[in-house]
């Protein structure tokens, strides 16, 4: 079992930064590859990118490719969403992912959820 705890969120402006983080516990992060999806009001969760085991490959959707950065700390079981220039469209409630195959782009393939953290970028 995995439990994933994300944190980072918060209220910005557009064109700001913003780091969320990830945080596992239980068994270890290292076997899994993971991802970060996303959720806005009204909508389905949709995919926002992924990371393989080792960190060496990660994988974006068109949405968010040369604005948001995947990474991870093996170490520290913790993986990492940077993102940068954000839009008022990348509003919702972020949440990480573990799961089988990668990448995690789809529903279908998270095996564990993190409870997720709001992300709020205003004009």
């Amino acid at each position: 079992q995995v439990q994933l705890v994300e944190s980072g969120g918060g209220l910005v402006q557009a064109g700001d930064s913003l780091t969320l983080s990830c945080a596992a516990s239980g068994r270890t992060l290292r076997n899994y590859p993971m991802g970060w999806f996303r959720q806005a009001p009204g909508k389905e969760r949709e995919f926002v990118g992924s990371i393989d085991w080792s960190g060496g490959s990660t994988y974006y959707a068109d949405s968010v490719k040369g604005r948001f950065t995947i990474s991870r700390d093996n170490r520290k079981s913790t993986v990492y969403l940077q993102m940068n220039s954000l839009k008022l469209e990348d509003t919702a409630v972020y949440y990480c992912a573990a799961g089988l195959g990668y990448p995690i782009n789809v529903v279908a393939r998270v095996v564990y959820w993190g409870q997720g953290t709001q992300v709020t970028v205003s004009s």
